[in-house]
C-alpha cells in the first residue's frame, strides 16, 4: 500500500512561475504566426518542459519537505522566471540571458538529486548540462548558427532516456561487472545494472497524475488570461463577449476531456503499475504526450488573441490555422496519451481532430466568429458521442 503523497504548495508555486514561459510563448507566436514562429515556440518549449518534467519527477521521489530542498526550488523557480522573462528575445538579445538561466534550472536540479542520491544521478545530470550548454551556446549566434544550436540541445535532451534507462549498479563500479551489459541494448545480466527508478525510488501515481493535472489547468488559466489581454482597450461590444464565450467554450471541452474523462483513469493505470516500471511510463504519458497538449492550448490562445477584436472578418490564414491547429495539437497529444496508458475508445476525438482542421476555411471564408461555433459545435459533438456510443462512459465522466 503506497504513502499517499499530495503536491505541496510550493510544488504549486513553482507551477505558477513555470506557467509564465507558456504565457510568454503564447505571446510570441501572436507576434509572428509564421513557420519561424512556431518553430521558435516548438524548440523553446521543448526544451523547457523537459526540465519541468524533471522537476515534477524530482519532486515526486524528493519531496521538498526540508529548508535547504525549498531554498533551491526557490532557486529554480526564479531561474525559470529569467527563462519566461527572455522568451520573446531567447533567439535574439535574450539569448546569453536564457541561456543562463536555464543552466542554473539544470544544475540546481542535479544539486537537489544529489542531496538524496548521491553521484547517481550523473546519468541524467551530464546529458542535461550539456544540453544547457548548447542553449546557452546558442545566445552567442544568430541565424542558421543559433538554430543549429538549439537543435543540437534537443538531439542530446531527447537521447537522455536511452542513456539513462540503464545504469550501473551501485556495486558493480567496484567489481566491473557494469561495463559490458551496459553497452548493449538487451535486458540481459539484471545483477549487474539497474534501471533509473529502481535506483531513485519508485514514483508515487497519486502526486504523479495530481502535479500534471494541476499544471494543466494553471495553462487553461493562463490562457484565458491571454485571451483578455487580446481584447485590450476595445470597447466591450456583444460581439467581443459572445466571442470570449466561444473560446471559453472551447477551453472548457478540451479541458473535460482530460479532467472529466481521463484523469482519473490515468491515475489508476499508474496505481495498477509496478511503481519501478513507472517512469518510463511517465515519460510517454506526461512529457511526448503532454507536450503537444500544452502548446496547443497556447497555439489557441494565440489564435484568440489574433482573431478577438476581428470576429466578423476573413481571418488571416495564420489567425485561422492557430485556432483549428491548437485544438489538433491539443488532440493528437490527447490521443497519445490515451494510447500509451491505454484509455479508449479513439475513434471520436481522431474524428474531432480531422474536423477541427476543417474549420480553418471557414475562418478564412467567412468570420472567425463562425469557425470558433464550429470548433465548439465539433468538441460538444465528440464528447457527445462518447457518453452516447462508449459502454460505461457515464461511469466515468462521474469520476472526474
Amino acid at each position: 500500500m503506497e504513502t499517499p503523497h499530495r503536491v505541496s504548495t510550493l510544488e504549486l508555486f513553482f507551477d505558477l512561475v513555470f506557467v509564465f514561459t507558456i504565457t510568454q510563448l503564447t505571446v510570441l507566436l501572436a507576434d509572428d504566426l509564421s513557420l519561424r514562429g512556431a518553430g521558435q515556440v516548438l524548440l523553446i518549449f521543448t526544451v523547457l518542459f523537459w526540465m519541468y518534467g524533471g522537476y515534477a519527477h524530482l519532486t515526486n521521489q524528493v519531496p521538498p519537505d526540508r529548508t535547504v530542498r525549498r531554498l533551491l526550488l526557490i532557486l529554480a523557480m526564479g531561474a525559470f522566471l529569467v527563462c519566461a522573462l527572455a522568451v520573446p528575445t531567447a533567439f535574439g538579445a535574450g539569448g546569453v540571458a536564457f541561456g543562463l538561466g536555464y543552466v542554473c534550472v539544470v544544475l540546481v536540479h542535479s544539486a537537489l538529486y544529489t542531496q538524496a542520491h548521491g553521484s547517481g544521478v550523473l546519468w541524467f545530470a551530464l546529458p542535461n548540462t550539456l544540453c544547457a550548454l548548447s542553449v546557452l551556446a546558442a545566445g552567442f549566434f544568430d541565424g542558421p548558427p543559433a538554430w543549429g544550436l538549439w537543435i543540437l540541445a534537443l538531439l542530446i535532451q531527447f537521447a537522455v532516456p536511452q542513456l539513462v534507462q540503464r545504469v550501473a549498479a551501485s556495486g558493480a563500479a567496484s567489481a566491473g561487472a557494469g561495463a559490458e551489459p551496459a553497452s548493449g541494448s538487451g535486458s540481459g545480466s539484471a545483477a549487474a545494472v539497474t534501471t533509473v527508478s529502481d535506483q531513485l525510488g519508485g514514483m508515487s501515481a497519486e502526486h504523479l497524475v495530481e502535479r500534471h493535472g494541476l499544471l494543466l489547468i494553471i495553462v487553461f488559466g493562463e490562457s484565458v488570461i491571454a485571451i483578455g489581454i487580446g481584447t485590450g482597450s476595445l470597447p466591450l461590444s456583444a460581439g467581443i463577449a459572445g466571442g470570449a464565450f466561444l473560446a471559453l467554450a472551447v477551453a472548457s471541452a478540451l479541458w473535460w476531456m482530460y479532467f472529466v474523462r481521463d484523469e482519473g483513469r490515468a491515475e489508476e493505470v499508474f496505481a495498477e503499475t509496478a511503481p519501478e516500471k513507472r517512469f518510463k511510463l511517465a515519460m510517454l504519458a506526461y512529457y511526448y504526450a503532454f507536450l503537444p497538449m500544452l502548446l496547443g492550448i497556447a497555439a489557441f490562445a494565440a489564435g484568440v488573441k489574433k482573431t478577438i477584436g476581428h470576429l466578423g472578418e476573413h481571418l488571416h490564414t495564420g489567425p485561422a490555422l492557430a485556432l483549428a491547429g491548437g485544438v489538433a495539437v491539443y488532440l493528437a497529444g490527447d490521443l497519445a496519451f490515451r494510447a500509451v496508458l491505454g484509455i479508449g475508445p479513439a475513434r471520436f476525438r481522431a474524428a474531432a481532430l480531422v474536423l477541427a482542421l476543417a474549420t480553418v476555411p471557414v475562418g478564412t471564408g467567412t468570420a472567425g466568429l463562425w469557425q470558433l461555433v464550429a470548433l465548439v459545435v465539433v468538441l460538444l459533438g465528440a464528447l457527445g458521442a462518447e457518453l452516447r456510443w462508449t459502454p460505461g462512459c457515464t461511469a466515468a465522466t462521474g469520476s472526474g
